[in-house]
């Protein structure tokens, strides 16, 4: 395994007058940037990245951060939110319960 956690942060781009809205549309990119720089200031002893990604069709939850290996989905993220799941999840290894998508 290259990183011991991998966050992927949607930040797909619909085209203008789609039907469904996307996480980029929102603030994708600046919790990309959020993630990015607290976890270098942090400069945590663990191999991680935390990247921009595509698609993860689930748009309709709200932005969308997935955490690996756990392959937990978070939605509804706000920039607000960053530091909770980096120090929660990331650090301790502990789900933020409130953001993760569950299925039923």
């Amino acid at each position: 395994m290259i990183y011991e956690k991998h966050i992927f942060i949607c930040t797909n781009q619909r085209a203008e007058g789609a039907a469904r809205k996307s996480c980029g549309e929102g603030h994708g990119l600046a919790i990309v940037d959020a993630f990015k720089k607290k976890l270098k200031d942090l400069n945590l002893p663990i191999k991680l990245r935390a990247q921009r990604a595509g698609c993860l069709d689930i748009c309709d939850f709200g932005q969308t951060v997935v955490v690996y290996p756990e392959g937990v989905f978070y939605v509804g993220v706000e920039l607000g939110d960053v530091d909770e799941i980096i120090t929660e999840h990331i650090i301790g290894n502990r789900i933020v319960e409130r953001l993760r998508l569950v299925m039923k």
